[in-house]
């Protein structure tokens, strides 16, 4: 990690997002034996309640062991497993299960299915640390930030100041986890990454403030965008009212 990029971010968010909540990051590794290892549950839990340790600054470590939900092994590219009925289980459910409800008929959760990204994943754990917990030694791959609506609006209008494609930031139907992990780790694979918007999955939402979503994208295409930070609308009237919100 740069920490050249990672202290001109700090002062840079500071400077114009106030006191907002830091984003989080992500990388893969085998090698990491300082991170703690976060706690196996005893029970199901959801991977997006997991995060909340992150959010307020623990750094964890997790395998395929420690995260105590069958989606987000998946989602997190431990695992390729699914339930047998899980086609019935997104969908309107059967004898064995009951439906979420999320897509209408199970032949539509088998599309969704076979046209969601594959993780190319070989490493035994993922690293979470919050940005201010960035060492020197770690190597971020993806940048989650999770922001309430104004602070969404100035990410999204960044992401989009070098960009003229109309669709460069993107949200993809999917999981919690897919939204902040799945989804922006498969940019990462990209010449021409975007940025992702989640957090829209209603099983996740009880698990983050009510005015809370997710805005995630690949670290390269991040530092990229710490560059430009200075001369875009973060500089502009228009933006000094939406700060002085922010900032209350």
């Amino acid at each position: 990690m740069n920490i050249n990029i990672k202290e001109k971010f700090e002062e840079l968010w500071k400077k114009y997002f106030g006191n907002s909540e830091l984003p989080i990051t992500f990388y893969y590794s085998d090698n990491d034996q300082a991170t703690e290892l976060a706690p196996k549950p005893g029970d199901w839990s959801c991977f997006i309640c997991d995060l909340a340790k992150v959010r307020k600054g623990k750094s964890l470590a997790f395998t395929e062991e420690t995260i105590g939900c069958g989606g987000g092994k998946r989602y997190l590219g431990f695992s390729d497993k699914l339930h047998p009925d899980f086609e019935y289980f997104l969908s309107c459910g059967n004898e064995q299960v009951e439906g979420e409800r999320y897509l209408q008929s199970p032949e539509l959760v088998k599309k969704f299915l076979k046209n969601a990204p594959k993780l190319p994943v070989k490493a035994e754990k993922i690293i979470f640390k919050r940005w201010d917990q960035l060492t020197a030694e770690d190597n971020p791959e993806v940048v989650i930030f999770f922001a309430k609506p104004d602070v969404l609006s100035g990410l999204f209008t960044l992401a989009n100041y070098d960009n003229s494609d109309l669709h460069g930031t993107i949200t993809p139907f999917g999981s919690g986890c897919a939204s902040i992990v799945q989804y922006p780790y498969a940019e990462c694979e990209k010449e021409i990454q975007k940025s992702v918007i989640g957090m829209f999955d209603v099983s996740a939402r009880p698990y983050v403030q009510e005015n809370i979503f997710t805005f995630a994208l690949p670290m390269k295409r991040f530092e990229k965008i710490i560059g430009y930070m200075e001369e875009s609308f973060l500089i502009t009237e228009s933006w000094s009212v939406v700060k002085s919100r922010i900032n209350k």
